[in-house]
């Protein structure tokens, strides 16, 4: 089925970053990444705002609700679930594993390892929610969504999905963790966006009146992450001008294809 396809695209952009450590000595090379980082931001940006809010905001308008109320409240949501989430990781004693730490930051030790996944794994899950949202507005009829921008979407999170698994399996590859075993770590990481996105179609299918609020909460989540995350590393190291220019030419595509199809 279409849908399955899309809903599998982000995970498979994760398990395609994890299979670096297969081809790579050591890392990913750091241009290449912030233009990758840059062009999903873009792609990203221009998703959460054609294929979530103003569908959001359409759909509230012929439920008879305030237009504005059900995006702007669940854009705020999807931002404050963000920003929950990122305070209850460190208490619970887990870390993300930056980008440029030194290897020497991450050990073969079982419990750092099963901690450095479920760290990946908790930032991908509002990801996968968001193409689950995009895939049920889609699926329910009058909502202005159609599979194409779930498409988009799904693919603009799949590319940015290809650093973040390099992230797990390259850094352990080079402390001695085996190539397959590396990859594998890496391919768990990103096992909960297609069940956080099944979840939340099932959901979304019994709950059409708050489907505006989940679509709203979608782009807050998925924005947060573009600019507490994607931008910033984008833009770091020097290599600013390349990132923009990715982040340019990836809301421009997202923006045409949405406009367009």
């Amino acid at each position: 089925m279409e849908e399955v396809s899309i809903v599998m695209i982000p995970f498979l952009g994760t398990a395609m970053g994890a299979a670096m450590v297969f081809f790579l000595k050591t890392k990913m090379d750091p241009r290449l990444e912030r233009v990758m980082l840059g062009f999903a931001s873009g792609v990203m940006m221009a998703a959460s705002v054609w294929s979530l809010l103003i569908p959001a905001i359409e759909m509230a308008e012929e439920q008879g609700q305030i237009t504005w109320l059900p995006a702007a409240l669940g854009f705020l949501l999807g931002v404050g679930f963000l920003l929950l989430l990122s305070r209850l990781i460190p208490l619970a004693g887990i870390a993300f594993p930056a980008k440029g730490a030194s290897e020497s930051e991450i050990t073969d030790d079982s419990h750092g390892v099963i901690m450095l996944v479920l760290a990946v794994a908790l930032h991908n899950l509002p990801e996968g929610m968001a193409v689950g949202v995009a895939i049920a507005g889609a699926m329910t009829e009058n909502t202005g969504m159609t599979m194409a921008g779930a498409m988009m979407l799904s693919a603009g999170i799949a590319i940015q999905n290809l650093p973040e698994g390099a992230i797990i399996s390259m850094p352990l590859r080079s402390v001695g963790v085996t190539r397959p075993r590396a990859f594998w770590y890496g391919v768990l990481s990103g096992v909960v966006e297609p069940a956080g996105a099944f979840v939340t179609i099932l959901l979304a299918e019994q709950v059409v009146p708050i489907l505006p609020y989940l679509l709203a909460f979608a782009a807050g989540a998925m924005l947060y992450v573009v600019a507490d995350e994607l931008i910033p590393e984008a833009c770091a190291g020097g290599s600013g001008k390349i990132g923009t220019i990715g982040m340019a030419a990836g809301f421009v595509l997202m923006m045409v294809l949405d406009v367009a199809v």
